[in-house]
């Protein structure tokens, strides 16, 4: 009976009658230390959704807030199309927006709003797993759980929106941006930091499910952790694993786990070691597209990273060398170590955590990119050139008809700076023969391609007979393969 009245006290709407509809829209009260987190092994059955004796108080500790179905219905548009924001195993996501008008003391802000779908392949087990550990516990690189929704048959979660999606999505989606290097070891670290926080609980949990797509990254590429469906508690006083049924996803779940079922806080680094290969090579930790001995990542990778000199070959091609190359084998090291075959030779996530530290200290080795100059038209060219000298000509046209002497004198000025003009127009033609029949018959409005070279040799020609500056030295271009020996060339 002391549990069934803990129980309505914490999620009333669950033990509602489906003809008295939820009238409290208060959160649950914050009464209790995180010390006394309660965790699933305190439930006896959490697959009977109605039953007392199922659920635990598991909620100590938390601020929740709980939603009516016809409140979240609002908030996403009744979960319209266009609020869509993707799909997993639990079911759709909505974009939402809550304020204090939907409820007291709620600040304003875009939600996310997971609706568990009845037919997929998660269920009441996993909702109620979510609700019990991100009920309770808070970090900055844990996903902030906001409310629930429990009632009737539909179960809801609301979550902090995350702007930049999954960290599958950056890395893998076409015609991406791609990562940069720091930004991606900075996800990595973050993601460590949120697994450290797990592991180091007085009970604690483990992960059992980490992959590039349950994390999740805010509008400053900061890594949450999402979905704790698959969570579990993890072994406590003598026990040295937690024996379970194998659940998680291929390419990511630790091989002695596959085998015996025996989850550990190492099994989490070994998932660990499988993002942090992908953020390096930019590689699926499982994809069938590629040639057969390369489908999995780390059966692939794995052999390379215990040659540095070899790192080069498997890093992301999208990084174009943009890396520190010390950083890379530091990370590529620390990735063979949470791939060992042997639990216990990995090492802890506070050790990664500092490791990942230590790499991002790194930065003075990264290669600075190429500049890129892009080329202006001859139009946008011609005019810039003709603003720099009009006005400057204006001024010297009137001192040079005032110089002007009637008789041959002038007339041989003015004839000199003709036979310029002509000479290097010539010269234009003659050494542009092959641009000028690829112009001929040109009969578009606007030009496509760059005629700066053009531009700038009409523009040297207008400074020089305005300010009498030399000729331009003429060199003579010889092909080397015409060259019979080398003293001709010369």
């Amino acid at each position: 009976m002391a549990l069934k009245k803990k129980l309505r006290a914490m999620l009333p709407s669950c033990f509602m009658s489906k003809s008295h509809p939820l009238k409290s829209k208060k959160h649950v009260p914050n009464q209790h230390s995180s010390a006394q987190r309660l965790s699933l092994s305190d439930i006896s059955d959490p697959g009977s959704p109605l039953s007392a004796d199922d659920i635990s108080n598991s909620l100590i500790g938390s601020n929740l807030h709980i939603f009516t179905l016809a409140e979240l219905r609002v908030l996403t548009h009744d979960f319209s199309s266009s609020n869509f924001l993707g799909e997993g195993g639990f079911g759709p996501v909505y974009k939402g927006f809550v304020d204090d008008r939907t409820r007291p003391g709620l600040k304003a802000q875009p939600v996310a709003v997971k609706l568990l779908d009845l037919e997929g392949t998660q269920g009441y087990r996993e909702w109620l797993t979510e609700v019990i550990f991100l009920g309770q516990l808070r970090h900055p690189h844990l996903v902030k759980l906001i409310g629930y929704c429990c009632e009737d048959q539909h179960r809801l979660l609301v979550y902090e929106y995350m702007a930049r999606g999954n960290l599958e999505n950056q890395l893998f989606r076409r015609f991406s941006i791609s990562l940069p290097w720091l930004t991606r070891i900075e996800i990595a670290a973050g993601a460590a930091r949120g697994l450290a926080f797990l592991h180091g609980e007085e009970k604690p949990v483990i992960y059992r499910d980490f992959k590039s797509s349950n994390i999740l990254l805010d509008s400053d590429y900061t890594a949450k952790l999402s979905d704790f469906g698959l969570a579990k508690d993890g072994p406590e006083g003598d026990d040295t694993h937690v024996t379970t049924r194998v659940m998680g996803t291929h390419g990511y779940a630790a091989p002695e786990y596959i085998m015996t079922g025996h989850l550990t806080t190492r099994s989490d680094v070994y998932s660990f070691g499988v993002v942090l290969l992908e953020l390096l090579t930019g590689k699926r930790a499982v994809d069938k597209s590629r040639p057969s001995r390369e489908q999995n990542l780390v059966e692939w990778a794995r052999p390379l990273l215990k040659d540095l000199h070899k790192i080069d070959k498997i890093m992301d091609p999208k990084l174009d060398g943009q890396y520190s190359s010390e950083g890379a084998k530091k990370a590529a090291t620390l990735a063979y170590q949470c791939l060992s075959h042997r639990a216990r030779s990995r090492p802890t996530m506070d050790g990664v955590v500092k490791m990942l530290d230590n790499i991002l200290d790194l930065k003075d080795d990264i290669p600075v990119g190429p500049f890129v100059y892009i080329v202006p038209k001859e139009g946008k060219m011609a005019a810039e050139a003709h603003e720099l000298t009009s006005e400057k000509t204006k001024g010297h046209v009137k001192n040079e008809e005032e110089k002007r002497v009637p008789g041959n004198n002038g007339r041989e000025e003015e004839d000199d700076d003709d036979d310029d003009e002509r000479a290097a127009e010539l010269k234009k033609k003659k050494n542009g023969n092959g641009c000028q029949r690829g112009r001929k018959g040109h009969t578009h409005k606007h030009r496509i391609r760059s005629r700066a070279v053009y531009s700038d040799t009409a523009l040297y020609t207008n400074l020089r007979k305005e300010f009498k500056l030399p000729k331009a030295k003429e060199f003579k271009i010889v092909k080397m393969d015409a060259c019979p020996s080398q003293s001709k060339c010369t």
